[in-house]
């Protein structure tokens, strides 16, 4: 795959979230290249375990979907979008080795869905940022709501997104990358006088 030669880093986003939230539309709406997707026929097997909250779907990501976005001629963003289902976490697991942070989709629709992906990045020390995507029937709340319900640490990152329109997903994606940013800084040492 072709880099531009301004490029000079790059990091790997992990894209997380319940089954049906949007992690693969987020991912090719954003991405520069066509997009990788292990997307399959959900079966009657798989519906006896997987929970479903979106009419009409008939495919569910089953290995990862994989995308890149460059962020300002400079960052090139590798996205891992990883299995909704809490079956296939020994994957999830895996792909988030070597991530920078993590963006967790969310959707109002059932918030408890995402119980199990907040854990697994609160289990890794993944620094994420989670994103509220909407939905036609999505119902409103608070974003301190939001925060109670999905048990927020003050400094954890809460945006509004549409996974379908590109500018707002690349928007999410800035604001995970701002919280990274801010929570890499060093502290700054005292300065302490000496005579």
């Amino acid at each position: 795959m072709f880099v531009s030669p301004t490029v000079t880093g790059s990091a790997k986003i992990l894209i997380v979230g319940p089954v049906g939230v949007g992690k693969t539309t987020m991912i090719g709406t954003v991405s520069e290249i066509k997009p990788l997707s292990t997307e399959a026929v959900m079966t009657q097997a798989g519906a006896l375990v997987d929970t479903l909250h979106s009419p009409g779907k008939t495919t569910t990501t089953v290995a990862l979907d994989f995308g890149r976005i460059t962020v300002d001629g400079a960052l090139v963003l590798y996205l891992f979008g990883t299995p909704g289902q809490q079956r296939f976490l020994p994957a999830w697991r895996d792909l988030a080795r070597g991530a920078l942070g993590a963006l967790a989709l969310v959707d109002t629709r059932d918030l408890a869905a995402s119980f199990d992906a907040l854990g697994n990045l609160e289990d890794l020390g993944l620094p994420f940022a989670v994103a509220v995507n909407s939905f036609p029937d999505s119902p409103p709340y608070r974003d301190d709501e939001l925060r109670t319900a999905l048990d927020l640490l003050p400094e954890t990152p809460l945006v509004r997104c549409d996974a379908r329109d590109r500018r707002s997903s690349v928007g999410v994606l800035i604001a995970l990358l701002t919280h990274l940013i801010n929570t890499a800084q060093p502290a700054v040492p005292a300065v302490t006088e000496s005579w």
